[in-house]
């Protein structure tokens, strides 16, 4: 019973972000947007460790834009081929096309998160605000994906590369990718996890993770843009700007790295990563060093 009461030794979510908050909070979501070891638990943990509250919904789904900039812009190569080849394929009717099936993949995989996404900002955000983002679930969720994703490691085949993937893996992946709306999941996470253990390679489950995460990280962001023109909102345009440019800057490395070090390395850096950040969470809270909301 004594991790459910709230710790109200740090302060409630903050009304107004500096500067240099704005930064160091872009920073921490663009470095840990596109790892698997969740953003959205990261940008609320770190800056209530630093004594300035939890940055709330809002800030977190708007500096989610950066890391679109970044992501855009590493892939565009890869998107302007994709828009190609699906145009390629409709034209030949030919349906088994590798580039149709990817867009395919990545149309039917956003569709669970868009869903529940809606379900959550037009039903339950009251609930989702102070349950899903408290401080335990947070913790819980750290451990049990980085569970779910050493079991990946160990039983996936890794056996299917970029070019075999099919609308399968988009199902599998997106159902995966809507348990992130869940902080502490990671939407990264969850679709290497699902990649993995569908069969991909682990590059290919990284870059399918990445592309698949375009459309979702937008919807999220602009979802919430609206707030900046309200007299009444919480964030202001100049902080949400500079949160955003830092994210984008910080995004674009992350994903140079991820890619990178997965063609030659596991996962298990991550694995280890998340259970220490979730325990770590746990013993705060025991501890009384962190609120549970």
């Amino acid at each position: 019973m004594m991790l459910l009461q709230p710790v109200l030794l740090v302060a409630e979510a903050s009304q107004s972000l500096s500067l240099i908050q704005a930064i160091v909070i872009g920073i921490v979501q663009g470095l840990t947007e596109f790892l698997p070891i969740s953003s959205t638990a990261h940008v609320k943990i770190v800056p209530v460790v630093l004594g300035w509250g939890d940055p709330g919904v809002t800030f977190t789904a708007i500096v989610q834009l950066g890391s679109i900039v970044a992501i855009v812009g590493y892939f565009w190569s890869d998107i302007r081929q994709l828009l190609v080849g699906v145009k390629a394929a409709i034209v030949r009717q030919d349906w088994q096309a590798p580039d149709f099936r990817v867009a395919i993949g990545i149309l039917i995989g956003t569709i669970p998160i868009v869903v529940l996404g809606l379900l959550v900002k037009f039903g339950l955000r009251g609930t989702y605000e102070t349950f899903a983002r408290s401080s335990l679930v947070i913790a819980i969720t750290s451990i049990g994906l980085a569970i779910f994703l050493g079991i990946a490691e160990i039983v996936g085949t890794r056996k299917r590369g970029y070019d075999k993937v099919s609308q399968r893996d988009g199902i599998g992946m997106g159902l995966a990718q809507a348990l992130a709306l869940i902080p502490g999941v990671s939407r990264s996470g969850s679709t290497i996890t699902a990649g993995l253990f569908m069969g991909l390679n682990r590059e290919t489950a990284a870059r399918f993770s990445l592309l698949m995460g375009i459309p979702a990280i937008l919807i999220s962001g602009l979802a919430e843009i609206n707030e900046l023109f309200e007299p009444q909102g919480s964030v202001g345009a100049t902080v949400a700007i500079t949160g955003v440019i830092a994210s984008a800057i910080s995004s674009y490395v992350a994903i140079y790295w991820l890619i990178r070090f997965l063609k030659d390395h596991t996962t298990w850096i991550f694995v280890f990563y998340r259970i220490g950040f979730g325990l770590a969470i746990l013993w705060g809270i025991l501890s009384g060093r962190l609120s549970n909301i």
